[in-house]
């Protein structure tokens, strides 16, 4: 890689600079406007951008870029501005930056903190992956319940920083133990004489630091808050974590059920900054795994060659007999799921999602079944396909199978998601493609089984 001096030569001789892009505009344009333009550039101009704006921006500037090109600048700076940069991170950003970095590189950028930010990042790194610890935001004050309002706001105004975290504050004991939350308006709205124990209710929401990101897109959802704070067994203060935070927790967790229910593993980057190879490898173990699968089919058919060899027409709809299947195990897959992740649905209630699964696979069967019937006496009676003598048995044949076929493959769909979350497997892992291939081949199997029944003594 060129040396930033060079860098700074080879892109100045061009002309460009991050300045030129926004000219005296440029006070006035938000982090997040400044990180979305760095992001479109090629590294070289992105550096050479970044390097242009003023230390407090590019610290405002570095938490919007995507990680990928996080740990591409981070490398490309001295360790003085680098140490400066992470240090002055808020404590959820630069905990989420280290966790994406490989074990030997977290070890080298660890050492740049302090000891403080050193002490708390190695803290929440030792937390689950799936934890809100890693997006804690330890900017926060903490108020004695003896203080008055006046004396509690000359404190905020003392000690605490303009972030999202500071709409609400949070009493604490003198062994940090939390109390209580207050929203900053009724500071405002109170005599300055009163108080902090006067206006308390003693009524708060928390999160546990070992809960996991799941739970947290819930309690912001039940219960509508922008901040909560997040405490341990203990009840000891901790931290918070905001609305922002959850938002990207949420996007990221949905992303990810998008991608394993479609096959692919997680993606550690976005799709435009994931390299060929890497996306070819996420993407090929499903496929594999999957290709396997599918082979079962022809070790299905080749266990009916003999009934296939006496009833060619079977064979014509196999297609459709499968795909039904498929299509209606992927359907139920994906409301379980969703409904699984929306905590609508909890492991207690499997025997009414069985239920109404059957019932529905039976009324979803009995109207693709009625269709494939009448589809096939309609090309019989006006002459565009002769399926012989025995037709109404063929029709009679697809029916059943239809019916047996779409309510096992609702059934399956259904109770693979909560075997899983039983499992304490992630439900996505059963994806349309996984449930997709295994109804395809036991419907083959009751297909068949089907037909010989119907057809014994005739075709068969």
């Amino acid at each position: 890689m060129l040396q930033f001096n060079d860098i700074r030569k080879k892109v100045k001789n061009k002309g460009f600079s991050i300045f030129s892009m926004f000219g005296k505009d440029r006070y006035k344009i938000h982090p997040a406007e400044f990180a979305s333009a760095i992001d479109s550039m090629s590294f070289d101009h992105a550096l050479l951008s970044f390097m242009e704006l003023p230390y407090d921006t590019q610290v405002s500037v570095f938490s919007y870029l995507n990680v990928l090109l996080q740990h591409k600048l981070v490398r490309s700076l001295s360790p003085q501005r680098a140490g400066y940069l992470l240090n002055h991170l808020s404590s959820d950003d630069r905990t989420v930056f280290f966790s994406g970095l490989s074990v030997s590189e977290r070890s080298k950028y660890i050492s740049y903190l302090d000891e403080k930010n050193k002490k708390s990042t190695q803290d929440f790194l030792g937390y689950p992956k799936n934890s809100i610890a890693w997006h804690i935001d330890t900017n926060f004050t903490v108020l004695s319940k003896d203080m008055t309002i006046a004396e509690a706001s000359a404190h905020l105004r003392a000690f605490q920083k303009d972030t999202e975290a500071a709409n609400v504050i949070y009493v604490a004991d003198e062994a940090g133990k939390l109390l209580d939350d207050i929203q900053v308006r009724r500071l405002v709205l109170n005599v300055p004489t009163m108080k902090i124990s006067e206006i308390m209710d003693g009524s708060f929401v928390s999160l546990n630091v070992t809960d996991t990101k799941e739970t947290a897109i819930h309690k912001f959802k039940a219960y509508d808050r922008v901040v909560m704070p997040v405490i341990n067994d203990d009840n000891l203060l901790l931290g918070v974590i905001t609305i922002d935070d959850i938002m990207d927790i949420a996007e990221q967790k949905d992303t990810s059920d998008i991608q394993k229910f479609g096959g692919v593993e997680d993606l550690d980057y976005p799709y435009v900054k994931t390299g060929f190879f890497t996306l070819t490898r996420k993407r090929a173990t499903w496929l594999v795994i999957l290709f396997l699968g599918e082979m079962l089919t022809a070790t299905a058919m080749g266990h009916f060659e003999a009934e296939i060899s006496k009833a060619v027409v079977l064979a014509l709809f196999v297609p459709l007999i499968i795909s039904s299947g498929g299509n209606s195990g992927s359907q139920a897959a994906t409301l379980i799921i969703r409904a699984l992740a929306l905590k609508e649905l909890t492991l207690k209630d499997w025997w009414f999602v069985m239920r109404r699964e059957i019932f529905s696979g039976f009324t979803l069967g009995m109207i693709l079944g009625s269709i494939g019937f009448l589809r096939i006496s309609l090309w019989q009676y006006l002459h565009w396909f002769n399926y012989g003598e025995h037709w109404a048995l063929i029709a009679t044949t697809v029916f059943c199978s239809l019916v047996g076929i779409v309510m096992w493959g609702t059934l399956s769909g259904s109770m693979i998601p909560i075997v899983l979350k039983k499992c304490k497997i992630d439900p996505a892992t059963s994806s349309a493609p996984f449930v997709a291939t295994l109804v395809d081949v036991t419907g083959l199997v009751i297909y068949f089984s089907i037909a010989a029944v119907i057809l014994k003594g005739t075709l068969l």
